[in-house]
């Protein structure tokens, strides 16, 4: 048990702490507040900051190993994502990964070959092994010492690749915690090892108080479940005497049901010929109705008749009427299309006749604006040839 763990130094059952509740409201056992002092001084961080050069300097190289253990657990990510941290990194550093990459690689080989069993000789593959080791120490002691001399391109680096391999990430914790506990070691005095020691012995005291207090009220606990279980017998007998009773009482059910369904049925028969004699005179009638019914069925199709027969007349005569209007319309419709025709023909017409002048217009623009252009070629050609005959004659002149 560590003994700056926290949790050992806790008190465990709730029912002795209220064993050892105090009998007068406002007061605290002398033993409570002893373990509650020793527990505060001990635990006080105030304590954890060094008080010699001596610790400094242990702690400045326990802390120095952590910073170079998590910066060589990085490496590998690192190269693995070489070409997004190459303007971090710059040339120098790049090359030294690059190089340890190969040395990694070389090393890989060199350890699938010795497990596949291959013939190269047992001394010189153990000496490659030697020289590949030493050279791969040095390769990440060079990586190390340009990675740790820029402290800030560190920081960035552990923030963007921070993922660790498991087992490198629990070396480094279990490393941490050994550079913690060296820490509390040196700034532990020999009285307060004895002072840890007996506040240990009060602990194992109370937790045997506890112990002896919960073996008490695990024997009450039994005596209560011995007692629990005698009243749960109880309750079982009566529980089976109930069950009988009502089986009995199932059983008188069922007598009672059987006579009553004896009954109904032959109160059912009684009712059944009752009801058939009804249906016997209750089918007359309806023969009775239905002739009836026939009848007037005759009767109101007769005069249903002859008003259809009227009323389809008129109906002939308004669409008669109709057919007529729908011709002359359509004859009016036909000579409005045609007329549209025509008008959308011209329309037509007109449009293509605008557009060929607008084009022709275009194109004798343009031919303007070319003939214009070369006869202003042609008149300053022209000027400059005179401008030029000019020059030579009074050149000859002055020659003369």
């Amino acid at each position: 048990m560590a003994t700056g763990d926290p949790a050992a130094l806790q008190i465990p059952s709730q029912d002795m702490k209220q064993r050892n509740k105090p009998l007068v409201k406002g007061m605290a056992t002398p033993e409570r507040v002893t373990i509650t002092s020793g527990a505060r001084k001990i635990l006080d961080p105030c304590r954890l900051k060094p008080d010699s050069i001596e610790t400094e300097r242990i702690i400045t190289v326990l802390d120095d190993t952590i910073a170079k253990l998590e910066m060589s657990s990085l490496i590998p990510h690192i190269i693995d994502s070489l070409d997004r941290f190459a303007d971090m990194l710059g040339p120098e550093i790049t090359n030294s990964l690059i190089e340890h990459q190969k040395l990694s690689n070389d090393m890989g080989n060199l350890l699938s070959s010795s497990e596949e069993g291959d013939t190269m000789r047992a001394e010189e593959q153990q000496g490659r092994f030697c020289l590949l080791e030493q050279r791969l120490k040095c390769s990440v002691r060079n990586v190390l010492r340009l990675l740790l001399a820029n402290p800030s391109l560190c920081q960035a680096l552990k923030y963007e690749a921070w993922a660790r391999d498991s087992p490198a990430e629990e070396f480094i914790k279990a490393f941490g915690e050994f550079r913690n506990f060296i820490l509390e070691r040196l700034l532990t005095s020999p009285a307060e090892e004895e002072e840890k020691i007996q506040f240990m012995a009060d602990i194992s005291l109370q937790i045997k108080k506890n112990t002896e207090a919960i073996t008490a009220l695990q024997a009450e606990l039994a005596a209560a479940i011995r007692t629990r279980e005698e009243e749960i017998h109880k309750k079982d007998d009566v529980i089976k005497d109930l069950r009988n009773n009502i089986q009995d009482l199932t059983k008188d059910c069922k007598a009672g049901i059987q006579q009553m369904k004896q009954q109904g049925e032959k109160k059912q028969k009684e009712e059944l010929q009752a009801s058939q004699a009804r249906c016997a005179r209750l089918q007359q009638d309806v023969q009775q109705l239905g002739a009836q019914l026939n009848a007037l069925v005759l009767e109101h199709r007769a005069s249903e008749l002859a008003l259809r027969k009227a009323e389809y007349e008129e109906v002939q005569a308004a669409y008669a009427q109709e057919k007529a209007q729908l011709s002359l319309l359509t004859e009016k419709h036909a000579v409005l299309l045609q007329e549209y025709s025509q008008i959308e023909e011209e329309r037509r017409i007109r449009r293509e006749k605008e557009e060929q002048a607008l084009k022709e217009s275009a194109t004798m623009n343009l031919a303007a604006i070319r003939i214009q252009a070369l006869w202003r070629g042609y008149l300053v050609r022209s000027l400059f040839k005179s401008k030029r005959k000019k020059k030579k004659v009074k050149g000859k002149k002055a020659k003369k």
